[in-house]
């Protein structure tokens, strides 16, 4: 299945891709799409649902992030050897764990805003998983039975706040909208095997990033099992998984987002996403028209 959530920000409602691929409006059937309905008794109960009986959705509605009340979002962090690389970072011997606030997630085509003092914009695309079930101190062999489904995450990250500010990676990780999320979550099921699938990022119409899952350090249940030792994992809360080379820090030079700049992320199986660069004052003056 592909669950996704649409509508206007702070109103989204429930939905289904159908097999024709049309959005379905599940808001008849479950309140939202949030760690109460996807677990596997939850996914159960949606897969008997007749879409047909579902009312359809205009086209090019606007989508919000496929999950809503994410009390975790958690960041792995230099998880492909090329990226490390070209950072200029050594090669991590576990995996590198850090925080974004949950208050960055936006929906897969809603603009990215510059923050303010902000020098060194830069691109991340990710696959996520999202936790449908509680894990907590599972093995690898355990890890991927409590993953509900995968989605594209862009982590955003402002260079200068990540790398110069002092302490943890979060300060450059989590300003509003520093967290595009689908189109939607995929289930497991529909994801033969997360370790095979490419990645690519563009930066208007430039191929920046073009990887694939199989060059992680940490595969995705080791990484679920990892930090299933250190915390409670619970419904809902949202795993991303590292970025392949390719990013504007590892340019030479360094090549940082711009206002009007077009960011387009696809991976297989999961979709793609698009998002403009706007400055802060252009953000404020749209949300006043």
């Amino acid at each position: 299945m592909k669950l996704l959530r649409f509508g206007l920000p702070g109103a989204e409602k429930p939905g289904i891709l159908d097999h024709e691929g049309t959005i379905r409006d599940l808001s008849s059937v479950i309140p939202d799409l949030s760690g109460a309905t996807i677990s596997r008794y939850g996914l159960e109960v949606l897969r008997k649902v007749d879409l047909k009986t579902l009312p359809a959705v205009a086209a090019h509605t606007r989508l919000g992030a496929p999950i809503a009340n994410v009390r975790h979002f958690i960041a792995v962090g230099l998880n492909y050897v090329d990226h490390a690389l070209e950072t200029d970072t050594p090669i991590p011997n576990e995996p590198v764990i850090f925080s974004k606030a949950p208050s960055c997630i936006v929906g897969p085509n809603d603009n990215i805003i510059i923050p303010k003092n902000s020098s060194k914009l830069d691109w991340e695309a990710e696959i996520a998983v999202v936790i449908g079930e509680a894990a907590y101190d599972i093995s690898e062999a355990q890890a991927l039975a409590a993953v509900a489904g995968y989605l594209i995450c862009h982590d955003v990250s402002e260079r200068d706040f990540q790398i110069n500010r002092g302490g943890q990676w979060i300060k450059g990780k989590s300003a509003p909208t520093f967290g595009p999320l689908g189109p939607w979550l995929v289930t497991s099921d529909e994801i033969e095997n997360p370790q095979q699938l490419n990645v690519s990022l563009r930066v208007n119409g430039v191929t920046m990033q073009a990887g694939t899952t199989a060059k992680m350090i940490f595969s995705i249940a080791h990484v679920v099992s990892y930090i299933s030792k250190f915390m409670a994992l619970e419904p809902g809360d949202i795993i991303t998984t590292g970025t392949p080379h390719g990013v504007g820090l590892g340019k030479k030079p360094p090549l940082f987002l711009q206002p009007n700049d077009v960011v387009e992320i696809s991976i297989d199986g999961l979709g793609s996403q698009r998002q403009v660069v706007v400055s802060r004052l252009t953000a404020h003056q749209r949300q006043l028209a």
